[in-house]
């Protein structure tokens, strides 16, 4: 993982009850969209590794699907983290769930990563893989790390990417 993958020095860490805070304001906010557009979902909120996780539940896993696309989940977790930060003054590295929708973007990171070691393992010195979220780059770090191979991120903005090397 790269330096600028991390929080930047003057960005200091929320604090516990702060977290608790942006998973209560996110919840409200998501309570107010769900209401909006009609779809019933239970809200379960938890803070861990310094960030607050909000999650979307409904016992009809089909009651989600229209919002459960991970582009969708990324747009929706970008206006919540808007939201929070309109009402704190911080910046949010807030991570939505729906429907079970983090689980899956991480099965499919996870075959992202062992497609690009069998590559690797085929005689390529390197492996890139395509540009996705900050949150998505350090899943693809751990993952890469977990099965003892290297990482490093490049290029700017929405074209940021992950590169795997042997370890």
């Amino acid at each position: 993982m790269t330096t600028s993958d991390q929080i930047a020095p003057e960005q200091t860490a929320a604090t516990e009850e702060q977290l608790e805070q942006e998973g209560d304001i996110a919840a409200d906010y998501l309570e107010g969209l769900l209401d909006i557009a009609d779809i019933d979902g239970d809200l379960a909120m938890d803070v861990r590794a310094g960030r607050a996780y909000v999650s979307v539940e409904a016992d009809d896993a089909d009651s989600l699907s229209s919002i459960a696309h991970p582009d969708t989940v990324q747009a929706l977790q970008e206006l919540t983290r808007l939201a929070v930060q309109n009402a704190t003054g911080r910046f949010s590295r807030l991570i939505l769930d729906i429907g079970g929708s983090r689980d899956a973007r991480q099965r499919q990171l996870e075959m992202l990563v062992d497609r690009a070691i069998e590559r690797l393992v085929e005689g390529a010195s390197q492996a890139s893989l395509p540009a996705m979220s900050s949150y998505e780059r350090k899943l693809v770090h751990d993952i890469a790390a977990d099965r003892g191979y290297d990482s490093e991120s490049f290029g700017e903005g929405a074209d940021r990417h992950t590169v795997l090397r042997r370890g």
